[in-house]
């Protein structure tokens, strides 16, 4: 029996759209409810295997049933943008899939899918509709299915006349008559006021299944108002249900030949699919392309001995460790594939060949790795050199798109259309359930990431190439990594005694400030517990309640920065927590991870995390360190060289954001400032106060300072308000007089923004892109949010690629200078040495000269040095 599927367009399309978030691929197109139809298409192909197949869509927003009812449809909202010009995609999809659409002028989808479906039923022909509209289930007969879209487009409730009998009792043609009593609010059908479903139900069971049978004895109701609104709306319950009737019988032009449905062809499917960025779609489509974009079968041969034999010019070398922490995690296996095959071997075979250490450490060989940083620690820890490192595939990716989450080696591959690769969490397991499966299998698992690594080299490069990224690439990122792996092998010695005393001074400080508030509030409490904190703030000090959650009052930081100053125990209770979280995160943590032979911490940093190109760190986290309390600077004390003699050493650039500031907005007033060597902030206050450097007061200067590092980050006057406590009209006073002072500035913001809107990313000095798509959301928080994201990124990306140069460029120089010195840390614009105390003052003139000439700008970079036995002290 031929099977025939008809979709319900614009039903199906606003349910994927409202289904799921607001996606956008590359080019900052909306492709939610294009994502959410082509699932559904794809489901259907699979799943009914139809072989005619239509796609129906309204004509426009008239059609005769306006003639009868002009407020057919009204009070709709209107359709958002984000949809709307999602539309043309989806004809597009079906056209790419080979699908008749089709759509009838002063007619709707439902009229065409139910003239279509009875034709079929007359010829005997199965009929699948799909829809997100309950009034195509008086279609339903023993020849036509109505499936409802539940959750989004793929969970589906059936509709057959039986279900539609236990669900209500009805026929599917009193579906109709239900609808007449109780109208449709989304359709703006009447109906009777006051009628509901459970009512309509009730009156057609009892009076003759029909709405005109109800009428016929609506003087028999019971219930005196029931009874009323029946007799007072008679004609709106007729009209009602000739509005909710699907004409069946339309004069549409297209006949059950045209819905044939021979299957799509790869070719026509595939380009689509990738310009929408539907990569999850590709994966899972059985088509031709997929064997293609597929890894091949290949031959893996485990190997006792690494051989001359399996030298090649370019080999991908793929490590695999237990867990995330490769300094400390155990080998699971090895993994190379070059020309001369694919090989699998362990750890005693990587420790034991001297060939294999020849080869690693030999930058002749090229090497292609997934994680160089990971790769060269891991190396290490067997004593093997890894150099020769010519292209790191997972850097790369995110070079490409660093708004794409990195979580795992198939997370990267798949987005290149590399899909034999099983996610590690498949292979190995989740959680406590996580283990190392037999050889062969994590054999296989290792050479197609050997496979995938090789292989994405090639297309890899010439996305790199065609976005103007090879260079970012190849001169920063890739040495950075060589860079940061000799950093996280070095490690910082940390001082674990004074930990300990910190510890126990920290204690007595937060028992004390708990002391304070129990007497500020007037009895004992738990501090650390919202509800009972809430009941001391709100309703025995009797303090406004700012916020509520379900659980009663928030006592959230928020909530307690907007109550300080209305009570003594709030900056008390502030304190106490920050206190706590010093004693907790970072004084506990550190003697967590704190090597008990070395007295050294491995810090990791992860260089493929931050959209704006920032480097951060993890195990332990040092730059997140809180230095606005004493208590939490005082953690840097802990921080020591670690050798005997020796001290650390600081550089940081100053204010290196706003001199990038100045350089790409090429303001004449801010490159003067920076030239002439002016305290940035105390310009900044001469100039929109109009005032003598003499003149700026301490006032004028902080409030000079908020704007310039408010400018950087967008900030609008509200927020310059919050920051400073004026109000709004005088921060936007402030903001407008600092834009007349650096007009450029300004220029820059507008320009910027536009030219996001344009091409859908920004980019840094060296080409590094975030890409914002959000920048044309009609919605204004959205839309405000990745404006200030396209102001700042090039700015603060651009001082984050400054310094990743500057690290390469001061390894390279004390290799070349023969000095002792190390690199330990990087810090936000700062960088930490530990150094023998004679190379100290080398230092003090090598180090500035390095980072000073990092990149060439149109205003000087500056740099501030300093030394001590500590971190705390180098500053």
């Amino acid at each position: 029996m031929s099977k025939l599927v008809l979709i319900d367009g614009n039903s199906i399309a606003y349910r994927a759209f409202y289904a799921l978030p607001l996606l956008t691929n590359e080019k900052g197109i909306f492709t939610n409810a294009i994502y959410g139809f082509a699932m559904m298409i794809n489901n259907v192909i699979e799943n009914e295997k139809p072989d005619h197949l239509l796609v129906a869509f309204d004509a426009g927003k008239t059609t005769f049933r306006h003639k009868t009812f002009t407020e057919y449809k009204g009070g709709r909202q209107k359709t958002p943008s984000e949809l709307s010009e999602q539309f043309p995609f989806i004809r597009e999809l079906l056209n790419v899939y080979d699908i008749p659409q089709y759509e009838l002028s002063n007619y709707e989808a439902d009229d065409i899918i139910g003239t279509l479906a009875k034709k079929a039923e007359r010829e005997d022909m199965e009929t699948i509709i799909i829809t997100g509209d309950r009034d195509l289930t008086q279609l339903a007969s023993d020849k036509i299915t109505v499936y409802i879209t539940k959750k989004g487009i793929t969970e589906m409730e059936k509709n057959t006349p039986d279900t539609l009998q236990e669900k209500y009792g009805l026929t599917p043609a009193q579906i109709v008559d239900m609808k007449g009593l109780m109208g449709d609010s989304s359709d703006n059908i009447p109906g009777i006021p006051g009628v509901g479903e459970k009512t309509a139900l009730k009156l057609l069971h009892e009076y003759g299944g029909t709405v005109e049978s109800v009428l016929d004895h609506a003087d028999e109701i019971s219930g005196k108002k029931l009874k009323e609104k029946v007799i007072d709306n008679k004609e709106m319950a007729i009209l009602s249900k000739e509005l909710a009737t699907i004409n069946t019988d339309s004069p549409i032009e297209t006949s059950l030949a045209d819905t044939k449905y021979a299957g799509f062809q790869t070719e026509k499917v595939v380009p689509f699919l990738k310009e929408m960025d539907f990569k999850s779609i590709l994966k899972n489509l059985d088509t031709e392309e997929n064997v293609q974009v597929e890894l091949e079968e290949v031959e893996i041969e485990t190997i006792t001995s690494f051989t001359e034999d399996h030298y090649a010019d370019k080999t991908a070398i793929y490590i695999e460790l237990e867990n995330e922490n490769y300094h400390t995690a155990g080998f699971v296996g090895f993994a190379v594939h070059s020309s001369k095959g694919t090989f699998f071997f362990n750890e005693e075979t990587a420790k034991s060949s001297e060939t294999f250490k020849n080869w690693l450490s030999d930058e002749k060989y090229k090497k292609i790795v997934y994680d160089a940083k990971k790769t060269k620690v891991a190396a290490s820890r067997l004593g093997i050199l890894s150099e020769g490192l010519t292209f790191d595939i997972m850097l790369a990716s995110y070079l490409l798109n660093p708004s794409e989450t990195i979580d795992d080696f198939a997370s990267v591959v798949t987005r290149h259309d590399y899909t034999r690769v099983q996610t590690d969490e498949a292979v190995y397991g989740k959680g406590a359930k996580r283990s190392i499966p037999d050889e062969d299998v994590v054999a296989k698992h290792l050479a197609y990431k050997a496979v995938a690594t090789f292989e994405l080299e090639n297309p890899l490069t010439r996305e790199l190439e065609s976005n103007e990224q090879l260079e970012l690439m190849n001169e920063l990122e890739l040495p950075l990594s060589i860079v940061l792996a000799d950093m996280e092998m070095q490690g910082v010695r940390v001082d674990t005694n004074r930990l300990l005393e910190m510890k126990s001074e920290l204690a007595e400080r937060i028992a004390t400030l708990e002391k304070s508030i129990h007497a500020l509030a007037g009895y004992e409490f738990n501090i650390n517990s919202p509800k009972q904190l809430g009941v001391v703030l709100f309703e025995k000090l009797n303090l406004p309640v700012i916020k509520k959650t379900k659980t009663g009052y928030s006592t959230a930081a928020d909530v307690l920065e907007a109550l300080s100053g209305q009570h003594d125990i709030i900056n008390e209770i502030l304190v106490y927590r920050q206190l706590g979280k010093i004693q907790s995160t970072y004084i506990e943590g550190l003697l967590k991870v704190t090597d008990k032979e070395t007295h050294k911490v491995h810090t990791r940093f992860n260089q493929t995390l931050a959209q704006t190109g920032r480097l951060s760190s993890v195990d332990p986290n040092l730059q997140n360190i809180p230095i606005r309390l004493e208590e939490g600077r005082k953690i840097r004390q802990a921080f020591v060289p670690s050798e005997e003699g020796w001290k650390i050493f600081s550089a940081d650039y100053s204010q290196v954001e706003l001199r990038v500031l100045a350089h790409i907005s090429h303001d004449e007033n801010l490159i003067y400032a920076f030239q002439h060597d002016y305290d940035i902030h105390t310009k900044t206050a001469m100039d929109v106060f109009h005032v003598s450097e003499g003149e700026v007061d301490s006032l004028m200067r902080r409030q000079a300072k908020a704007v310039n590092f408010g400018i950087v980050y967008g900030i609008s006057d509200y927020g310059l308000s919050q920051n400073l406590g004026i109000t709004r009209k005088e921060a936007k006073d402030f903001i407008d007089r600092y834009f007349e002072s650096y007009p450029e500035v300004q220029e820059y913001m507008h320009s910027i923004v536009r030219f996001a809107k344009e091409k859908g990313y920004v980019e840094t000095i060296l080409h590094r892109r975030r890409y914002i798509p959000e920048i044309t959301s009609r919605n204004f928080n959205v839309r405000s949010f990745a404006e200030r994201t396209a102001m700042n990124t090039p700015i603060q990306g651009s001082a984050a690629d400054i310094i990743k140069k500057a690290m390469i460029l001061m390894q390279e120089r004390l290799e070349k200078e023969k000095l002792e010195a190390r690199l330990l840390l990087q810090v936000h614009d700062e960088l930490i040495f530990e150094a023998p105390e004679h190379e100290i003052e080398r230092l003090e003139k090598i180090v500035p000269d390095v980072m000073e000439n990092a990149a060439e700008l149109d205003v000087p970079l500056k740099v501030d040095t300093a030394f001590g036995n500590t971190w705390y002290d180098a500053k």
